[in-house]
């Protein structure tokens, strides 16, 4: 299973910017997806999840200002973040659980990361 991100880059504070993460391979299904965050010098932090049912948790720090989306035809999860501030500068790293047509348990996996910049 393969998790590609895409989306990051340079905003000013006060701008927007909107992940993807697409999920391939081996997928019979996939249950929680989330993004995570790591800034340097610092442990890496969930951002915001969503299960396949559509229910959603987000960090204090994010609430009212991300909107984290998942579209289960295309195994793809997207981050929608607005109102960016310095302080959300860090990699952001797509999570998710996902079951293979052979297996009956779930299992973690991570993509590779976005850095994500917001410039003061």
């Amino acid at each position: 299973v393969q998790l590609v991100e895409s989306g990051g880059g340079l905003v000013q504070a006060g701008g927007s910017l909107r992940l993807s993460c697409a999920a391939s391979g081996d997928i019979s299904s996939i249950n929680r997806m989330a993004w995570y965050f790591q800034a340097p010098g610092k442990s890496r932090e969930l951002v915001a999840s969503i299960t396949n049912g559509g229910n959603t948790a987000y960090a204090d720090s994010v609430k009212g200002r991300f909107t984290i989306s998942r579209d289960n035809a295309k195994n793809t999860v997207y981050l929608q973040m607005n109102s960016l501030k310095p302080e959300d500068t860090a990699v952001f790293y797509c999570n998710a659980k996902v079951r293979g047509f052979r297996e009956l348990a779930m299992y973690d996996y991570w993509g590779q990361g976005t850095q994500v910049t917001v410039s003061s």
